[in-house]
């Protein structure tokens, strides 16, 4: 028994492995397309894509380098989302990024999207929320909202989103992908304007931990709060 469960353990390590390579790939294929676009707003989709694709190859590349493969130590996870995210849009010293995910541990289902979202949040807050040179702060919380849900939010101390825009009815594709997803999981999204931009999705645990099941835990509290045997 022992022996059938390392060479399961292998065997899943070697698909996050060649998942995250695949998805490297078609990054590096995007992006050697862009060398040749002329087009500002053309590039700029393509490097929106790569974003994306990044956010879930880190996915793959964490479980491939932990020791336990069914769940993401999601504060680590979103560091490096954001952190390609900064450098990528080179924002220096003028914007500043926290992340509040401190002992958050959850199933690759639950993680990516979450972390799709969280990248077209931070991207819009990048590029919007502090125009002409100014200063500010960003700021990344996922936990658990007590036993019965997980709530994501992302909040800025910027420009603040026009009251004129409606996440659910806007021609950005990073929002209406933020609300799509949010939908697919059973989850709601709330926009809080005024002093910034907050965003706040949150997912009833019923319809986001099904990892919890599948992993034999107990609950929505062990699944959030309970750190991977060492």
């Amino acid at each position: 028994m022992r022996s059938s469960l390392r060479e399961k353990e292998v065997l899943l390590k070697e698909i996050h492995h060649r998942v995250k390579n695949n998805l490297q790939v078609i990054s590096s294929l995007l992006s050697l397309q862009s060398g040749t676009i002329r087009d500002p707003d053309v590039l700029k989709l393509f490097q929106e894509s790569q974003h994306r694709i990044r956010s879930m190859a880190l996915v793959h590349e964490r479980l491939y380098a932990s020791s336990d493969l069914s769940r993401v130590d999601v504060d680590a996870y979103l560091r490096s989302v954001t952190g390609h995210l900064m450098r990528s849009y080179a924002t220096g010293d003028a914007v500043l990024l926290d992340v509040e995910a401190g002992g958050l541990f959850l199933g690759v289902d639950v993680v990516i999207p979450c972390g799709l979202i969280i990248n077209e949040l931070v991207s819009n807050a990048i590029k919007h929320a502090f125009p002409d040179g100014r200063r500010g702060r960003i700021v990344v919380g996922l936990r658990a909202d007590g036993d019965e849900a997980l709530c994501l939010e992302v909040r800025d101390d910027g420009v603040g989103i026009p009251a004129s825009v409606d996440p659910a009815r806007t021609e950005s594709l990073g929002l209406r992908l933020v609300v799509a997803l949010t939908e697919q999981h059973g989850g709601t999204l709330e926009v809080v304007r005024g002093h910034g931009s907050r965003f706040i999705a949150r997912f009833p645990c019923r319809e986001i931990f099904l990892a919890a099941r599948d992993a034999g835990l107990v609950g929505a509290r062990q699944l959030l709060n309970e750190r991977p045997p060492v």
